[in-house]
């Protein structure tokens, strides 16, 4: 770690509302862990009601947090036991890494083993700093193809292609998407690319409904404007993205018999369940937590051309301006997805 400076720059959350910028040692790789020089950092939903409400659910800041848990890099030394990366190779982050040896783990289920140690999920820190260290099967090379932002970026991609698995999106499928943010948008992208013969996204947004028109929506629809019943599409598949409970309920009620909904978004801790419609129509409803085995699936699909993960990039701030980058979407709604430049 010659060439590796002592110390680094982090931006740290301290509480509500606050995040400082400070100096503190560069992390050591132990053996089997990269040392990753940190070059670009989406913002999630997640890191805003961190720093708006310093809690999500169970998940609570009670001592000083590095959020940021999308990240791309640069493979900078590796501990004495990792060989999987070569130094100066460029490589996108999986930022969970699981126990490996419970009973989730070992059913494939790594996405839900209990004592994941998440990126810029309390008391783990995340990557709104310059290095960082990660065990070395979870960084993941990327090609030239791929900018430093769209490797980030394969952490929301991830999510929606662990719902378009779920969810069981196959050719000819007729999929619906409430929310036109980030998530909905890669959503829009991966279920295109699965094969569904038709993908309808709702917001109340018109500048994200033009984008998913962009990015492969066959139809959109203004809910602010039109009412999701009186449209008439019936899919076999709702990917609820918004997170609002009146919306999903709503968008419930359309799906076509034998269907399956896939609750993506985090918003109130309960919905309005239609519950006579998911009985007599025999509907799927499932959540879904994060992802598994996710991230060949992402690098094909945006390294191919298949989902356009720079064009959800609209505005880059650097490691000091981490706070300006959690708010900016709060005073200016054309914002889809700030990221920070280490």
């Amino acid at each position: 770690m010659s060439d590796v400076p002592a110390t680094m720059k982090v931006a740290v959350l301290y509480g509500i509302h606050d995040i400082r910028i400070e100096e503190r040692p560069v992390p050591r790789p132990a053996p089997d862990e990269v040392l990753i020089r940190v070059a670009s950092v989406g913002t999630c939903g997640s890191d805003v009601h961190y720093y708006e409400h310093g809690r999500i659910g169970d998940f609570v800041v009670e001592q000083p947090l590095v959020l940021g848990h999308e990240p791309s890099g640069v493979v900078v030394a590796r501990g004495s036991d990792a060989r999987r990366h070569e130094i100066g190779a460029r490589v996108a982050l999986e930022p969970g890494v699981p126990c490996s040896v419970c009973g989730e783990c070992k059913a494939g289920r790594y996405n839900l083993c209990p004592r994941m140690r998440f990126f810029g999920t309390p008391p783990i820190d995340g990557a709104f700093c310059e290095y960082v260290v990660l065990r070395e099967d979870f960084a993941h090379p990327v090609p030239d193809a791929l900018s430093d932002d769209a490797a980030g970026l394969l952490e929301p991609l991830s999510v929606g292609v662990w719902a378009s698995c779920k969810s069981r999106i196959a050719p000819g499928s007729r999929v619906l998407i409430t929310g036109a943010g980030p998530i909905g948008l890669v959503a829009t992208q991966t279920a295109r690319a699965f094969g569904a013969s038709e993908v309808v996204v709702t917001d109340v947004n018109p500048r994200r409904l033009q984008v998913a028109e962009e990015l492969g929506a066959t139809a959109t629809i203004d809910v602010s404007r039109e009412s999701l019943a009186g449209a008439g599409f019936e899919p076999d598949v709702l990917l609820e993205c918004s997170g609002v409970p009146a919306a999903a309920g709503q968008a419930i009620r359309t799906v076509a018999r034998a269907g399956r909904v896939v609750l993506i978004g985090m918003g109130g801790d309960e919905i309005p369940l239609p519950l006579a419609h998911v009985q007599n129509f025999e509907l799927e409803v499932t959540g879904t937590f994060r992802y598994a085995n996710t991230w060949p699936t992402a690098i094909a699909l945006a390294a191919g051309g298949e989902v356009d993960l720079d064009r959800l990039v609209t505005h880059r701030f650097g490691l000091d301006e981490v706070e300006q980058a959690l708010t900016i979407a709060a005073k200016d709604d054309s914002v889809i997805k700030a990221v920070v430049r280490a």
